[in-house]
This record gives C-alpha cells, sequence and structure tokens, in this order.
C-alpha cells in the first residue's frame, strides 16, 4: 500500500499540522518573489494572515513561512490563494518558477527540460530511473542519501519525483523509452516487499502504450552503456539535449556533435537489450522470484 505524502501545511487526521519544512535550498530567489507579491496582495485585500490560513485551509505560521519565501506553496494553494486575494493572476503566473524550486538545485533545468519534452530516453544502471519509481522505492532511494536527508526534505522530494511522474498524463502522451540494467532489478532497494512493488510498477507503465521498457541483461557481451546513466530529452522545435548526473552534480549537454554521439549510442543501447515484450516477460519472471 503506497504511503500518503501530505504536502507542508496540510493537517493530518487527528487535525496536527505537519511539521515545518526546511528551509529551500539557496538560488530560490523566486520563492520570496512569490511570497513578496502574496504579501502585497494579502495587505490590499485587507486580510490578515489567520483569515487567509482558514479559508485556504492552512495555519497561520504556514502562511507566513510562504510569504517569507522559506517554504514551497504547493501548486493547489497558489490557485486557490490567487482568487482569494483577487491577485488577477499574478500569482498564479509564478507557478510552475515556484514548482521547480521544490527539485534540488541540480535537478531545476532538466525538471524544465523534461516539462516540455515531447519525446525522452533513458539509461538506468543504479537504480529505477526517477519517473518509474513507486512512492515506497522513492523513500528507500532518499533515506540511504548521504549526507542523510531531514525527514520535511525527504517527503518534499518524494512528493516533486511523484509530480514528475504526470508527464504520463499529458496530451499529447511524450513518447519515452527507457532501457535499465538488468543489475537495478536484482538490487532490492528497501527491502523485498519494496522491490515486488517496483516490479509490477514497471509492468504497469511499461503496458502503456507511449512508454517502451527494455532490460539490459547481465550476461550481454556487449553493452554500449558502461560510461553510465543518462537521459537524452527532445523538445518541439528545438534540438536535442542530454542530461547527465553523477554524485550531486548536473551537466545539460547542448553541444550537437556530443549530444549525437548519446543519441548514437542510446540507439546501439536499445540493440543490445531485449526487446520491449522479450523485457515485460523478463520483469514478469523476477516478479515471480522476487
Amino acid at each position: 500500500m503506497s504511503e500518503t505524502v501530505r504536502e507542508p501545511g496540510e493537517t493530518t487526521a487527528a487535525g496536527q499540522e505537519e511539521p515545518e519544512a526546511a528551509s529551500p535550498e539557496p538560488g530560490a530567489g523566486i520563492l520570496r518573489v512569490f511570497g513578496r507579491q502574496m504579501k502585497l496582495c494579502r495587505i490590499r485585500a485587507g486580510l490578515e494572515r489567520p483569515e487567509v490560513g482558514t479559508r485556504t485551509g492552512y495555519s497561520p505560521s504556514t502562511i507566513a513561512a510562504y510569504e517569507q519565501g522559506r517554504r514551497i506553496p504547493p501548486p493547489r494553494f497558489i490557485d486557490v490563494v490567487d482568487e482569494l486575494l483577487d491577485a488577477g493572476g499574478l500569482l498564479k503566473e509564478m507557478k510552475e518558477e515556484v514548482a521547480r524550486a521544490q527539485y534540488p538545485a541540480f535537478f531545476r533545468d532538466a525538471a524544465r527540460l523534461e516539462a516540455e519534452a515531447v519525446e525522452l530516453w533513458v539509461y538506468g544502471t543504479h537504480a529505477v530511473p526517477g519517473l518509474l519509481q513507486t512512492e515506497e522505492y522513492m523513500r528507500a532511494v532518499f533515506e540511504m542519501w548521504r549526507p542523510l536527508l531531514d525527514e520535511e526534505t525527504v517527503q518534499q522530494r518524494i512528493a516533486a519525483r511523484l509530480a514528475r511522474q504526470e508527464v504520463f498524463a499529458r496530451r499529447p502522451a511524450p513518447l519515452v523509452s527507457f532501457v535499465i540494467d538488468e543489475a537495478v532489478l536484482r538490487r532490492p532497494l528497501g527491502g523485498r516487499p519494496v522491490m515486488r512493488g517496483q516490479l509490477e510498477q514497471l509492468l504497469l507503465v511499461g503496458a502503456y502504450r507511449s512508454v517502451e521498457i527494455q532490460i539490459m541483461p547481465l550476461d550481454r557481451e556487449d553493452n554500449a552503456g558502461v560510461d553510465g546513466p543518462f537521459t537524452v530529452l527532445h523538445r518541439d522545435g528545438a534540438d536535442q539535449v542530454a542530461y547527465l548526473e553523477a554524485q550531486g552534480r548536473s551537466t545539460i549537454v547542448s553541444e550537437r556533435a556530443e549530444v549525437r554521439g548519446i543519441v548514437s549510442r542510446y540507439g546501439i543501447i536499445r540493440a543490445q537489450a531485449l526487446t520491449p515484450r522479450e523485457s515485460l516477460a523478463f520483469i514478469e519472471k523476477s516478479l515471480g522470484e522476487a
């Protein structure tokens, strides 16, 4: 069963407020800009923080944190507060930039490109790619992070990663191709029950018409992906770009010759891997063994 992840500022079933989230990472200046604009709109509307909190379902301390740029307001709060304060769309206009602030600084540019992509190619070697992860698997990954992440940051990153998976619900849906090393399926991050749920998720998403999942078997003598994981992003009317990430650092590759080489490498990797049909059968077999 999936664990419920509440957005910051929501109340628990017992009526207690969720703990304050950690301060956003440096560089999230958009949060301060949003907060100042929200405060100006609130004052202009003649409302105090407790009244805004009551009418939006958040505590006065959470409203204060949003206004001070210390916490990241969820999209649905922005929609509600824009209407409540008669902001005329001013706050809604910043919603996408505010949402990107929920990601680690090194991933924010990639998150924007991913949201604009019409086609994605993902090669995963160490863990199940984020777009395919279950909530429980995400938690296992983030709780293994070193240095340790505090619970509020773990919650925030889980919510952000789940939001990324809305890409599958877009219309028209982008075409998404994954090649995953077999070693990833053999690595039971979070324990056997978590991995079983993750394998079931792969079968579910792999059945989407816009998604292809391929497995690179460990017994392959040829593997063009030995340099590690990467993502290729195709945007409508724009050049292809590649995204590389390791040890909390990332690189957006846009130089055409280098991107062309990565694209060529992905084509070879796909040819060396099991076909999508064979791969789903392989995952199903792995599920039976898990």
